[in-house]
């Protein structure tokens, strides 16, 4: 287990910082606002703060009485806070409102091959037969947690066969590492880089399915997703910049930036409860490197904006990283719950 000494009170207030600066954003019900009110809820979780709750829990319903947009698969993110609220609230509104996500994601979402839930941000076919480890953490993750939730063991195979086919479509073996993205049609990965946020979705998620799941050596998927984080953790340790850090292409040399959101995922799956204690010291260096890129208003700094599976190296190295991100604040207060659930 990994033994980190944690100043309780800093972390407390940065993520005090960074749950009101995310409250101030006008995010509207889309996977930026899902993956930024799953960290919240993880706030909520590791603080006890009834005020944040009440934050979100106003939020959420305004957004719901402005009316929703179609569903796609991206926007199934907005499940996790949903299920949250209703485990603090005992609202059903909220716990019916994530299940009609999940029945979207069981009987209507496209889906390919072997029965991989297909890359989608609208209700258009954007990507067709494609694979993006971002599908982790918008829709396998949720289900995993709701099917845990309700006892559906159904859902819980469904949500561990779409981890088990994202390892056997993404994670190359040699590195451990993960490509951005599968073109099922192609049978390729596009460009064929490993994308920083890409592996951080990835390690991330297969993180938390040891503690979301009860008894989870009970399931055969289950060692896959064990040892597909041991082995990208492993590839991706020795990529850490000397400032505790991760590339947005993780191999790539100093004409990569550092980039925050990656780095707080990535991080936050070796701070992971149960953690492997070899991982101590690049934990240590990766909680100095991102404390220092969370300014004094609680912005996640050098967060990179929305990337699609780009064409070359170079157009990955161009995405601006001026912007304050939902996805950015999300993993941000992820990675700084994880310190406290330690």
């Amino acid at each position: 287990m990994i033994r980190l000494a944690v100043d309780g009170e800093l972390v407390q207030n940065k993520i005090d910082s960074m749950v009101r600066k995310t409250m101030s954003m006008d995010l509207t019900w889309c996977w930026p606002c899902g993956v930024a009110y799953y960290g919240i809820s993880a706030a909520i979780v590791r603080t006890g703060n009834d005020e944040y709750l009440q934050m979100l829990r106003n939020r959420v319903d305004e957004l719901i009485g402005l009316g929703l947009p179609p569903l796609n698969v991206n926007a199934c993110a907005m499940g996790h806070c949903l299920t949250s609220l209703h485990d603090l609230t005992g609202e059903q509104k909220y716990l019916d409102l994530a299940m009609s996500k999940i029945s979207y994601l069981q009987n209507d979402a496209p889906r390919f091959a072997d029965n991989v839930l297909q890359h989608t941000v609208s209700s258009e076919n954007d990507f067709p037969e494609q694979a993006w480890a971002d599908t982790l953490f918008m829709a396998a993750y949720f289900m995993l947690r709701v099917g845990v939730k309700i006892g559906d063991k159904k859902l819980i195979d469904d949500a561990l066969n779409q981890f088990y086919w994202h390892i056997h479509y993404l994670q190359e073996p040699k590195t451990g590492l993960w490509y951005h993205g599968y073109n099922h049609i192609n049978k390729d990965h596009m460009s064929g880089f490993f994308w920083a946020r890409a592996n951080a979705w990835a390690a991330y998620t297969m993180s938390r399915v040891k503690t979301v799941l009860p008894e989870p050596y009970l399931y055969p998927q289950y060692m896959d997703i064990d040892c597909s984080l041991r082995d990208q953790l492993t590839g991706i340790k020795i990529l850490q910049t000397e400032n505790g850090l991760w590339r947005t292409i993780l191999d790539d040399d100093e004409s990569s930036y550092e980039e925050l959101s990656a780095s707080c995922g990535i991080a936050a799956a070796m701070a992971a409860k149960d953690g492997n204690p070899l991982h101590t010291p690049y934990l240590e260096k990766a909680r100095a490197g991102i404390l220092e890129n969370i300014s004094s208003d609680g912005r996640l700094l050098n967060v990179s904006g929305g990337t699609a599976v780009m064409r070359d190296l170079e157009s990955y190295r161009a995405i601006s990283r001026k912007w304050t991100q939902g996805w950015g604040q999300g993993l941000g207060l992820a990675f700084l719950a994880n310190l406290l659930e330690g």
